[in-house]
């Protein structure tokens, strides 16, 4: 099945959505700091400077991922995604070095620390932007089955995670007088980026390495197949794998030696098109073969080699 190429190349708007908000939340925290001195609130505005990086990032690999198939790339380009969430989650391992670092500097050089209402006001603001456009991504990229948009809205909530933590972290200071709390908070807000920043890189790796489909689309596919070996047929060499929103399904299909070849093909397009009605934007490579041929069972390994 061809994958619906004019909607791959709309969800390029919701990255254009996702570098305005980090623009402005950067903008917000940037001012927040300056007024406060908050290393905790520095480290929010960090954070927001890599998801601005990851949203350009995003752009770039989604405008590809929309490229039709072609002779080079034969299965389209719907693995560039890949190459977007797994540079996202670097960038966030590497931010949260970034913070760590610097709070640590303020632990040992502590500092007053200024404007407190104001600046966690702003910040308040700006984590309000990022909830509302995280929100939103996270439909889009359930709907459209986007990696891609999937990182960028869990960073995105990451981000709003963090800037409840910085703000409850500077509010305590306010009410304790206990500077150090800041930074403590500021080191929390680090290892749960890294957290965060580890699970999208894996998951990116999972994806390049032609991982199998998830176990509910997996399911789907034997349902399907079940009917039909309840008739009599019956099934082996069975493979998935996923490519960003592609999804990719072949397999072999043993079907009555007295079929012609014209009932084995018109059976093979209706079972295709089931299949293709349970797991969303997939192709199907089925092979046709006969169960009464003992060389129909030489091959039911998923790599038969030789």
């Amino acid at each position: 099945m061809t994958p619906n190429l004019n909607g791959r190349s709309s969800l390029t708007r919701f990255a254009w959505l996702s570098i305005a908000a980090a623009i402005a939340t950067i903008s917000l925290k940037s001012v927040a700091y300056l007024m406060t001195g908050s290393v905790g609130l520095l480290s929010d505005a960090m954070e927001s400077g890599v998801n601005l990086v990851g949203a350009i990032m995003a752009l770039a690999m989604l405008t590809v991922a929309a490229r039709p198939a072609d002779d080079d790339h034969a299965y389209g380009h719907s693995k560039a995604e890949y190459f977007s969430s797994g540079v996202e989650g670097t960038l966030i391992l590497l931010a949260a070095l970034g913070i760590a670092a610097a709070a640590i500097d303020r632990l040992l050089h502590p500092k007053a620390l200024e404007q407190l209402g104001a600046g966690l006001a702003v910040s308040a603001g700006a984590s309000l932007v990022n909830l509302a456009v995280a929100l939103v991504l996270l439909k889009k990229s359930r709907a459209a089955h986007s990696i891609t948009l999937e990182a960028n809205a869990h960073h995105l909530l990451t981000d709003v995670w963090t800037s409840a933590g910085v703000i409850a972290g500077v509010g305590a200071v306010a009410l304790t007088g206990w500077g150090q709390l800041d930074p403590i908070v500021a080191i929390g807000v680090a290892a749960n980026i890294v957290w965060t920043g580890g699970r999208i890189v894996r998951k990116s790796i999972l994806g390049l390495m032609d991982t199998s489909l998830p176990d509910e689309e997996r399911a789907a596919v034997q349902r399907v197949l079940a009917v039909h070996e309840a008739a009599g047929l019956q099934f082996h060499a069975l493979r998935t794998r996923q490519s960003a929103a592609r999804r990719f399904i072949s397999m072999h299909v043993l079907v009555p030696g007295t079929w012609t070849v014209h009932d084995g093909h018109r059976f093979l397009d209706r079972l295709e098109a089931e299949i293709r009605a349970v797991v969303p934007d997939c192709s199907v490579d089925t092979h046709l073969e006969s169960l009464d041929d003992p060389a129909s069972w030489d091959d039911q390994s998923l790599d038969r080699r030789g």
